[in-house]
């Protein structure tokens, strides 16, 4: 950081989970592995998906692109915070700090989007199944991929936009293992009490009106699923199953973290590092340990 009254801030320090030498290497070792695991379970179900004809549904082309997500979300920080655990400053560029903003919430806001997408998969699947070839075509889930995209771009670029501009002389201690939003506007040399508010907003809006249709649709799904008893019900119901607890496991940090999002607790860097590291891994599991068609599908690739 340059020094002066004029002084602006050019890097930020990260900190991450703290020890003795001995526990910051075992840490590298142990997130080297979960993030190593992460990356080769999502890309498989990807390439499961891709190699396996029987799998080319509206599904599985939605799940392969969550895998997909999944692999961005958890290396936008996460390859940042192993290296930094083999060194003793724990530093990044301010072109870093906003790359590493703009990723997180560009990664974040497609999921979002993406699980509603694959909700209403499930909804015109279980409650209109002779309307479900002809409304979920292959074009459509493309356009409701697209538009995931696009809207957490969108949604990333209305924060940063405000970000860039804010001036940072000062201190520049961060305290989390990446550039988290609202730990970094608290840095800067102004008042930013309105800006927080509109970006509470922001963010508070496609979260909570994404998780209301998420909320919705599993509902209708749960009445219709109990109305009926047959085997189609009960594999939609272990298939409902494993889109709850996996939206569960993404919702759950995130409306902790940012319920105060500008008040700093100790537990909120263990929930980062859960929302980062290990929910992207446990979706692949979650969907793979509980759909036969994706397990014999995964057999035949290693065949």
């Amino acid at each position: 950081m340059d020094q002066g009254n004029n002084s602006r801030v050019t890097e930020f320090v990260l900190h991450s989970l703290s020890g003795p030498q001995e526990l910051q290497k075992f840490y590298f070792a142990f997130f080297t592995l979960f993030y190593s695991s992460t990356v080769l379970g999502n890309l498989l179900i990807v390439l499961t998906v891709l190699s396996e004809s029987a799998l080319h549904t509206p599904m599985y082309f939605l799940l392969s692109n969550l895998s997909f997500i999944d692999v961005c979300l958890s290396s936008f920080a996460t390859p940042k915070m192993i290296a930094d655990f083999l060194t003793e400053h724990k530093i990044i560029s301010f072109e870093g700090c906003m790359c590493q903003i703009f990723f997180q919430h560009a990664f974040g806001g497609a999921e979002m989007m993406l699980l509603v997408a694959m909700a209403y998969d499930r909804y015109v699947a279980i409650c209109q199944p002779l309307h479900y070839v002809a409304i979920m075509s292959i074009r459509k889930c493309t356009g409701l991929v697209v538009g995931s995209w696009l809207i957490g771009i969108l949604h990333s670029v209305s924060q940063l936009v405000f970000v860039v501009s804010l001036p940072f002389c000062g201190p520049n201690n961060v305290d989390n293992f990446f550039c988290d939003l609202p730990l970094v506007i608290k840095l800067a040399c102004t008042d930013t009490y309105v800006l927080e508010i509109l970006m509470l907003s922001d963010s508070d809006l496609m979260a909570m009106s994404s998780f209301v249709l998420l909320l919705i649709s599993y509902t209708v799904i749960v009445v219709t699923v109990q109305r009926r008893s047959s085997l189609g019900m009960a594999k939609a119901r272990a298939t409902l199953t494993a889109h709850v607890t996996v939206v569960t496991l993404f919702y759950g940090p995130c409306i902790f973290i940012y319920a105060f999002p500008f008040n700093n607790f100790s537990v909120d860097k263990v929930l980062s590092i859960f929302y980062t590291v290990f929910t992207p891994l446990l979706n692949p599991l979650i969907y793979s340990l509980r759909n036969k068609e994706v397990i014999l599908a995964m057999q035949k690739l290693r065949r």
